[in-house]
């Protein structure tokens, strides 16, 4: 971000410091409404006071604003501090609103010696109205401030063209002048090898890493003049990891147009290749299950573990557990755990997929495959964050480059965390070549385009299933 400089993690905190002061704000009203509704007395201030300083109005006065700051935060409402728009925010707050007003009814009032003016829908709507009203204030506060930035020109996103065509240049003119409340700055155009230069001064395409890196680029922006979906791919593949939004028009990637979202309606429709179509608070309920779930299991399991862990040892020579780096999440990578279910020197001929009846696994290994339970260590990346229970099984980057040869779209899975079972594993199962892993990687394509955390239980659901039939490989 150009211009006055707006930290990202400081613009976080601020809404989490607004959230934290208004929760606190509505919940000593809500207990000011408790105090007259259990009272039926006239105002004193003295019982006012001794009520509020009593220890149980105490402990829930600190408590419950954590509480409400969890839910906002599972509602995605501070995974992109930037770019919100005021009416989304009024339904966002409208509906959190009445969630907490329900919990609140639910879990004190209905604990409260309430008359029956308590339980009717007058006192319901006031405490909706104190948290929706207090909270939207101070978020409405946060958002306007922003918005002038940007109105101003004092903040912008700088970002880069891949493209010198006079297609790209009528992209940014489109784009500079649209009504998007966030408004974009564009650094340089880069040069795609083939095409024809609309200006001299643009860069050559082998520098966009360096460049990026060096100008802390917000976004890249896909405008070839003539390029087939697979150049496409394979241009995205090379830039994920810079880890920055990877944007194209919608007419480039026509099979790929369902799933543009539209943040500002006045702003130039892109498509971001980079984002799975999740939505912010199903990505946090996701995450908060898998992290739940698998300290829960690696509890649960901990015997499991250790007599696997005696049986691997007793088996074969070598170490129990087996760290393979691994792809994930924006080409990132990262060492997966697993139970050794091969010799120790099973690829001193260099990376292979196993298959049936391989002589490298082990006794023990074919047992633990089978049932899948050489896969339980993973559930400690999916804590660390590196994976998610469900999502696209992650490779080694030897055969992604040869699967990428074939299959382009397989850029695409790197839009979320790779899972330890897959809809591709529930469906085809582990793959003993390359051909295998492509055609694999087509369920795991279809997984990103339908993501849900329905989707995501029916997957487990499966996976268990496949688990006590013994049909791993």
């Amino acid at each position: 971000m150009i211009g006055k400089m707006a930290s990202l993690k400081l613009e976080r905190w601020k809404l989490v410091l607004t959230d934290w002061i208004t929760a606190n704000l509505a919940f000593i009203l809500f207990n000011i409404l408790r105090y007259f509704d259990q009272s039926h007395a006239t105002f004193r201030l003295d019982a006012l006071v001794n009520y509020l300083t009593q220890t149980k109005i105490c402990l829930e006065q600190f408590f419950f604003p954590i509480v409400i700051l969890a839910i906002y935060w599972l509602s995605g409402f501070y995974n992109r501090p930037f770019g919100k728009s005021r009416f989304g925010e009024l339904l966002n707050t409208s509906v959190i609103s009445a969630f907490i007003t329900i919990i609140l009814h639910l879990v004190l009032l209905t604990n409260d010696q309430m008359s029956d003016i308590s339980s009717n829908l007058v006192q319901i709507l006031m405490i909706f109205a104190i948290f929706f009203s207090l909270t939207f204030l101070g978020r409405l506060f946060i958002i306007n401030t922003q918005i002038r930035q940007f109105k101003n020109r004092n903040w912008r996103y700088s970002a880069v063209i891949v493209g010198n065509s006079k297609k790209a240049h009528e992209l940014a003119k489109k784009m500079n002048e649209s009504k998007v409340v966030i408004s974009n700055s564009i650094e340089v155009f880069f040069r795609i090898p083939g095409e024809s230069d609309f200006q001299q001064d643009a860069l050559d395409l082998d520098q966009i890493e360096s460049f990026c890196k060096e100008h802390d680029i917000d976004q890249i922006i896909l405008a070839p003049q003539k390029m087939d979906e697979d150049q496409i791919l394979n241009l995205v593949y090379r830039l994920f990891p810079l880890g920055k939004p990877i944007k194209l028009s919608p007419d480039t990637l026509n099979f790929m147009t369902s799933s543009i979202k539209l943040k500002d309606i006045y702003g130039y429709p892109l498509v971001d290749l980079t984002h799975s179509s999740m939505s912010e608070c199903e990505k946090n309920i996701k995450r908060t299950f898998d992290v739940a779930v698998s300290l829960l299991l690696l509890i649960i399991l901990s015997p499991l573990y250790l007599f696997l862990a005696i049986w691997v040892k007793i088996d074969s020579k070598g170490p129990v557990f087996y760290l393979q780096e691994r792809i994930g999440l924006k080409e990132r990578p990262f060492n997966i755990i697993k139970f050794r279910t091969m010799s120790t020197n099973a690829e001193k001929d260099g990376p292979q997929l196993s298959s049936d009846d391989d002589p490298r696994v082990t006794r023990s290994g074919k047992i633990m495959r089978k049932y899948r339970f050489d896969e339980l260590p993973q559930f400690w990346n999916v804590v660390k964050g590196e994976m998610s229970i469900v999502g696209p099984r992650p490779e080694r980057k030897f055969f992604i480059n040869k699967i990428i040869k074939k299959a382009p779209y397989y850029t695409l899975l790197y839009q979320t965390r790779p899972g330890i079972t897959s809809w591709g594993m529930v469906q085809y199962g582990y793959a003993s070549d390359v051909e295998e892993m492509v055609e694999r990687s087509k369920y795991d394509l279809i997984y990103i385009s339908n993501m849900s955390i329905l989707v995501d239980l029916k997957i487990m659901l499966y996976t268990v299933l496949t688990i006590l039939e013994g049909k791993g490989k």
